[in-house]
C-alpha cells in the first residue's frame, strides 16, 4: 500500500530512523512551501545569463533552469526518509548546451518525431530541421529545450515559464506564445500545465523530458523498476521510429504493461518493435483518450528504495523510452557515468508524426484557440 507524503515522518519513525533524521525529513518536507529561490547558473556563449530556481513543498524539492525549462534535479525521500535526486542531469550549464539528450527539458514546438521533417497544413508544405536520422525530433536542432525561458515566481511553490516562438522558427508557421507552469502541490505532487496560442495555423505538441530513476540518479539501471501503463494499444513504428499508422494491441507482446511488471522482463525479446527501438521507445495509446482533467496513465515503482510515482494526464498518449541510447559518454550530477538503461522517460503527448497521420488525434492549433495540457506526477513510498 502506498503511503502519502503527509505520513512520511511517521513512516520514518517506524523504520527506526533517528530523531535527527526524521527532523531533517520534516524540515525538507516544508508543507506550505517556501519562497522560490533564484541563483546564477552560468552564461551562454552570447552572454545570456541562465538562472536556477528552487521550489520545495510537501516533501519534494525541484531545481529548474531558465535554459530549456530544464528540471535539473527532483529530490524525493525513500521509504526510510532518505532523500535522493531521481532525475538525470548535469551540474553545470555547458553539457546541457553541447551534449544533453534532452535531460529534464521542456520540449516543443512538437514533441517526438515528424517524418522526413515535413508536414502539410491547409495546403502548404512546411520543412523542419532533420536532426534524428531522416526525421525531425523534438522541435528541431534548436527546439524549446535550447531556448532561454522567462521565469517568474507564482506563489510559494510554483514557477511560470514563458517563451515566444517567432513565425518560422525551426520551420514552424505562426508566432506561438507559450506558458508552462510548474507547481508543487501541498502533498508534494509535481504538476505541469501547458498553454499556447498562435496568430496563424500551426501544430503544437508540448511535453517534458525528465529522465527518471527512482532509486536515485547515478545508482545504476532501471530494469527492476515495475512499470504499469493504462494502455491496451500502442503505435508500432518503422525502422526510423516513425509510426506506421496502426494502433496495435499490446496483448501477447513485450508492450503489455497493463499489469505492472519489471521493465527488464521483456526488453531483450526478439520482437521487431523492440529491435527497432533498441528497447522501448514507443507511444502508448492511453485507454482514457483525451480528457478535460488529468486521469491515470502510468505508475512506476522501485522495489529497492520504495519510491513510487503515478502519472495522470489530459493527453491521449505516453511515450515510454527506456534510456536505450545512454552510452557511457555522459557524466551526471553525482559524478557517475550514465549507461544504457540507467533511466527512463514517460512523456505525455499527442502521438508522434500526427501532422502526417490523419487518423491520429489532431495537433493543429488555430488562432483564437488555446492549447492546454496538464500532467500530474504524484509521489509516495511503500
Amino acid at each position: 500500500m502506498s503511503t502519502t507524503r503527509r505520513t512520511v515522518i511517521a513512516t520514518a519513525a517506524a523504520a527506526g530512523l533517528t530523531a535527527a533524521a526524521a527532523g531533517g525529513a520534516q524540515a525538507h518536507r516544508g508543507g506550505s512551501g517556501s519562497a522560490p529561490r533564484r541563483e546564477p547558473f552560468g552564461s551562454l556563449a552570447d552572454g545570456t545569463k541562465v538562472e536556477r530556481w528552487t521550489i520545495s513543498r510537501g516533501g519534494t524539492r525541484i531545481k529548474v533552469l531558465s535554459y530549456g525549462g530544464i528540471v535539473q534535479s527532483l529530490e524525493l525521500p525513500d521509504r526510510t526518509g532518505r532523500y535522493a535526486n531521481v532525475s538525470l542531469g548535469f551540474d553545470s550549464l555547458d553539457p546541457y548546451v553541447s551534449d544533453s539528450p534532452y535531460f529534464g527539458a521542456l520540449i516543443g514546438r512538437f514533441g517526438n518525431r515528424i517524418a522526413k521533417g515535413k508536414f502539410t497544413l491547409d495546403g502548404t508544405e512546411y520543412t523542419l530541421p532533420v536532426n534524428d536520422g531522416p526525421n525531425s525530433l523534438h522541435g528541431g536542432d534548436k527546439g524549446f529545450d535550447k531556448r532561454v525561458w522567462n521565469v517568474t515566481p507564482n506563489g510559494p511553490a510554483s514557477l511560470v515559464l514563458t517563451y515566444t516562438s517567432p513565425d518560422g522558427e525551426m520551420g514552424y508557421p505562426g508566432t506561438l506564445d507559450v506558458k508552462v507552469t510548474y507547481t508543487l502541490t501541498a502533498s508534494g505532487a509535481f504538476q505541469i500545465d501547458y498553454e499556447a496560442t498562435t496568430d496563424a495555423p500551426t501544430v503544437a505538441n508540448l511535453t517534458s523530458h525528465i529522465y527518471f530513476n527512482l532509486a536515485g540518479e547515478g545508482s545504476g539501471g532501471i530494469y527492476d523498476h515495475r512499470l504499469g501503463i493504462a494502455a491496451t494499444r500502442f503505435t508500432p513504428v518503422n525502422d526510423t521510429l516513425i509510426p506506421t499508422g496502426e494502433l496495435a494491441p499490446v496483448a501477447g507482446t513485450p508492450f503489455d504493461f497493463r499489469q505492472p511488471k519489471p521493465i527488464g522482463r521483456d526488453i531483450r525479446e526478439s520482437h521487431e518493435q523492440v529491435l527497432y527501438g533498441q528497447g522501448f521507445d514507443h507511444n502508448f495509446v492511453l485507454d482514457k483518450g483525451i480528457t478535460g482533467k488529468p486521469e491515470q496513465a502510468a505508475t512506476l515503482y522501485d522495489p529497492l528504495s520504495g519510491r513510487r510515482m503515478d502519472i495522470a494526464t489530459t493527453e491521449p498518449g505516453l511515450q515510454f523510452y527506456s534510456g536505450n541510447f545512454l552510452d557511457g559518454t555522459l557524466t551526471g550530477t553525482s559524478g557517475k557515468v550514465y549507461r544504457q538503461g540507467d533511466a527512463l522517460c514517460l512523456e505525455t503527448q499527442h502521438f508522434p508524426d500526427s501532422p502526417n497521420q490523419p487518423d491520429f488525434p489532431s495537433t493543429v492549433l488555430r488562432p483564437g484557440k488555446t492549447y492546454r495540457s496538464t500532467t500530474l506526477h504524484t509521489f509516495g513510498t511503500r
